[in-house]
């Protein structure tokens, strides 16, 4: 078993990689927090010391998931550069049909009760990691707009987005309505 001192990043990533492994599986419910660390092939106490509990394991891959999602989010805004809201429009899309399609995202939106809070409940490290970037974004492509508008915006198209993905319509439908609510902010903020 390999404790956090000797190598803590090597440990953390093995610990997520055997929770995702878990959760894509749909046995995260049943699984004990000493099942995660065996599989990682650390020690529990170091899973413990790592993520805190078996919930902060769950935020940490999530949001892991959607950094790498954010990633394509990022380049989609910037080859959208013109149009603010239009981008984070195209941003909502592509988070929908993620949370479609991507194995981990889908089982969270469509999990049990234990993976559903990621999303509602203890959704902050999600939505403050989407909505930090979208809010740059804006700022960046909309000098008119202040601080405070840009952050309202990302906060509400996130928030918006979260919402479409936990009862889903039509990806592109709820694309437009995301650019609607984006324009209209944009325009009185």
């Amino acid at each position: 078993m390999e404790t956090v001192s000797a190598n803590r990043g090597t440990a953390r990533e093995r610990l997520m990689d055997a929770a995702y492994a878990e959760v894509v599986a749909g046995a995260w419910a049943e699984r004990r927090m000493a099942d995660i660390a065996s599989a990682a092939q650390v020690s529990r106490q170091t899973l413990y010391n790592v993520f805190g509990s078996k919930e902060g394991l769950l935020q940490a891959i999530v949001v892991r998931e959607v950094n790498a999602l954010l990633d394509d989010v990022v380049g989609l805004l910037a080859a959208e550069g013109a149009d603010p809201a239009h981008a984070v429009s195209r941003s909502t899309r592509l988070i929908l049909l993620a949370a479609r399609d991507n194995p981990l995202l889908h089982a969270v939106v469509t999990g049990d009760r234990d993976l559903l809070p990621v999303l509602t409940t203890r959704s902050a490290p999600l939505i403050d990691v989407v909505g930090e970037r979208i809010a740059v974004m804006l700022e960046e492509r909309c000098p008119g707009v202040d601080a405070q508008v840009a952050d309202a915006v990302a906060d509400v198209s996130v928030r918006l987005t979260v919402s479409y993905a936990l009862q889903p319509i039509d990806p592109d439908q709820a694309a437009q309505r995301v650019e609607t609510v984006v324009h209209g902010m944009l325009r009185t903020g």
